[in-house]
């Protein structure tokens, strides 16, 4: 499970990945400053601080630059990289927008899986990466390459898609169908899984005895982390590589090499993923 990848098995993932850097950039047109705030919030809440004051903040897959964004305005020294180009342009864009000329927050391309590239990059206060590592076609080296960034007493805050047994194979499955699939199509596969998840969830919070119509989980996923319902849900459907964990091997693996977990978000057993907050002892 923990092997690396063949160059047969690299060559692949390239072929099939998922573009998230065009959805990303999309999404950079509904960002507001309500959800700039919001994401300020959910590093407050799971890093359970009100600020990070001169703290060294590593972003490892930046995407959109929002949550690099919303570390520097609690204070923190941040570096970003990406693995998409387009990524890496959407952080500068973000910087360009609102901290030009920062000499405290810097943004370029890098590569999880490369390990020349991280060892040059130093040690961290926090090592943030949310929903990234199990995109990167091989999880497990992936969360292995992280550990050395973390300083002594560093936090390390990940989410890793859960672990849904036969599902998850079924979700895979759907991604890479789309990732294979001419633009109309994906268009349909979009569609078709949203109208699916919003069906399902619709019965059980009928079953549960709450309004059933979806508008107040909407309002709920923007206050959640600042994100948009619409680029969450292109986002899941095309996100490939796709890997999942669950809760214990993430808690095992990490409490093998000496971290200890001090915040834990689940999503439940169902879809989506779990956030971890280890340190670093």
């Amino acid at each position: 499970m923990r092997m690396g990848t063949s160059l047969t098995s690299k060559v692949e993932v390239q072929k099939e990945r998922f573009e998230f850097g065009k959805n990303w950039d999309r999404f950079l047109k509904v960002l507001d400053e309500t959800r700039i705030v919001e994401a300020e919030k959910s590093l407050k809440r799971m890093l359970e601080t009100e600020d990070l004051e001169n703290k060294r903040f590593l972003d490892i897959g930046s995407g959109s630059g929002l949550f690099s964004l919303a570390a520097r305005r609690l204070g923190a020294k941040v570096r970003s990289f990406d693995y998409d180009p387009l990524c890496v342009a959407c952080t500068e864009e973000l910087k360009r927008r609102y901290s030009p000329d920062d000499l405290n927050w810097s943004v370029e391309r890098g590569d999880v899986l490369d390990r020349d590239y991280l060892s040059a990059l130093g040690k961290y206060d926090i090592v943030y990466s949310w929903g990234v590592l199990h995109h990167t076609g091989n999880m497990w080296v992936a969360l292995e390459n992280v550990i050395p960034l973390l300083d002594d007493g560093g936090k390390l805050f990940i989410s890793i898609y859960n672990d849904q047994g036969i599902l998850s194979k079924f979700w895979k499955k759907v991604k890479k169908f789309y990732n294979a699939s001419p633009i109309p199509m994906k268009m349909l596969v979009i569609l078709w899984v949203g109208a699916f998840l919003q069906t399902s969830s619709a019965f059980l919070r009928l079953f549960q005895g709450q309004n059933p119509l979806p508008f107040k989980y909407w309002a709920e996923k923007k206050k959640s982390r600042g994100m948009s319902v619409w680029h969450d849900l292109v986002d899941w459907v095309g996100g490939y590589p796709f890997e999942v964990a669950k809760p214990e091997e993430i808690f095992d693996f990490y409490r093998m090499k000496g971290f200890t977990l001090v915040k834990l978000k689940t999503c439940g057993g169902g879809l989506g993923c779990n956030e971890y907050v280890f340190v670093r002892k």
